[in-house]
């Protein structure tokens, strides 16, 4: 009987372990962005925001445009779902982006079975042909900046998966 029972206090203990484990795993911080482009990006006061495609440069707009290369306007018509009801739209929609001198951040939204909110941060030096991603995440609608900086402070973006971007 003692056998038994310090068998299943070991296995209880075992799980105990396990389950605060995955929990401490689920509610880790999830924003995996460099800290030295995370201290940029803190620094409001270095971006402004715009809320039309033709302010970015078509290479970042290609980073979260769809297969399509088009990314719709804040407000106008595009396939929210993944019954597609017009061809000619594209699937992915601008919210608003945040420029600074060599950092592109770009919120949009992402149509389909699972609508989605998305956030991208490119860099684009003077000198690059091609923009670098440097981190994306998937988190909740931001109606601006810094409602974006206050979910990063409070880890509530998640980019850790590869989300179909």
């Amino acid at each position: 009987m003692e056998l038994y029972r310090t068998t299943c206090m070991t296995q209880l203990s075992f799980f105990l372990v396990f389950a605060i484990t995955i929990q401490s795993l689920c509610c880790a911080d999830v924003t995996k962005l460099p800290a030295e482009d995370r201290k940029v990006l803190r620094d409001s006061s270095r971006f402004h925001e715009v809320h039309s495609t033709s302010d970015l440069p078509p290479e970042i707009i290609a980073l979260c445009a769809g297969d399509d290369g088009r990314l719709a306007e804040p407000g106008q018509k595009w396939n929210a779902t993944d019954a597609i009801t017009d061809p000619t739209l594209p699937g992915k929609r601008l919210i608003w982006a945040a420029v600074g001198v060599e950092y592109y951040v770009v919120h949009y939204e992402r149509g389909g079975i699972d609508h989605s909110f998305h956030i991208l941060v490119a860099k684009l030096t003077k000198d690059d042909v091609k923009p670098k991603a440097v981190w994306r995440a998937v988190g909740n609608s931001f109606k601006d900046y810094p409602a974006f900086l206050d979910a990063l402070r409070r880890g509530k973006l998640d980019g850790r998966l590869d989300y179909p971007h």
